[in-house]
């Protein structure tokens, strides 16, 4: 079997824990990939936006599947948008006012957008996730189309939050799935617009097959594109889920695991020989 498609989580995964990466090493790979017709695609939690400053030399020539799939773009175009009617994004804040000690951003087309009351702090935190944050007032009150929630809380109450925002949104006919991102972010998004879904879209239109799709991962936002991927590898510091359905691993994100991953398959080392 040969890799036509290279899927990448970015936090955890992609980037350090500094938020950065080997730009050198990586170019030169990308530019040995695209030379073999390897697409490359960036797959986060991320926003569009954030996600384009990481890589100013060839965001015009890649495809990113962001927002956890709720928005995906190839070139610049855009190739799917998910959105949510204005009603349901109300009950879902109605939800959310109940809950403490969390922080709420609402994921939309032309930016992202956090209650006034946010501390400086948290906006230097959420600044490394939404290149367009803004702080409003009401969020009801915001003309956008909107597709995502994003919750950051500490990491130790997330799966009580997860189990909670199960119960409460089965409620209202799962008009929303929270998914676990990993470092203490919980994202509500649109009941099957995840990373899967996404790649899935781009598959179809370069007509990749699943058994062509290499996808790497550390969190449970991961697993459906891990599960859909014939090439699946789990970073040294995933998630136990994440492991668990990946068939092979990697290095740790502090290690260059994407990027030896990629070394492999233009070295056509195992499991690419």
């Amino acid at each position: 079997m040969t890799v036509k498609m290279i899927a990448v989580d970015m936090d955890g995964t992609f980037l350090d824990d500094n938020k950065s990466y080997n730009k050198q090493r990586f170019l030169r790979q990308y530019a040995l990939l695209k030379q073999k017709g390897v697409r490359f695609v960036v797959a986060s939690g991320n926003q569009y936006y954030q996600l384009q400053k990481y890589f100013p030399e060839i965001k015009d020539e890649i495809a990113f599947v962001a927002e956890n799939g709720a928005w995906v773009s190839d070139h610049n175009e855009e190739i799917f948008c998910g959105e949510l009617a204005k009603e349901k994004v109300h009950q879902v804040l109605d939800i959310l006012a109940q809950e403490t000690d969390l922080t709420l951003v609402l994921c939309g087309r032309n930016g992202a957008y956090i209650h006034n009351s946010a501390s400086d702090a948290v906006m230097k935190k959420l600044s490394n996730h939404y290149a367009r944050l803004e702080k409003r007032d009401d969020l009801k009150n915001i003309d956008d189309t909107f597709f995502k929630i994003a919750l950051q809380l500490d990491n130790a109450g997330v799966d009580a939050l997860m189990t909670r925002l199960h119960e409460q949104l089965a409620a209202v006919e799962n008009i929303m799935h929270p998914v676990s991102s990993g470092f203490g972010f919980v994202d509500l998004i649109i009941p099957g617009c995840h990373k899967a879904h996404g790649i899935g879209l781009l598959q179809a239109k370069w007509n990749i097959p699943d058994c062509e799709v290499l996808a790497i991962g550390d969190s449970d936002n991961d697993l459906e594109m891990l599960r859909q991927a014939g090439y699946s590898f789990a970073m040294e510091n995933a998630v136990d889920s994440v492991k668990a359905v990946s068939s092979w691993r990697t290095e740790s994100n502090e290690d260059e695991g994407v990027l030896n991953v990629i070394a492999r398959l233009l070295a056509r080392e195992k499991p690419f020989a």
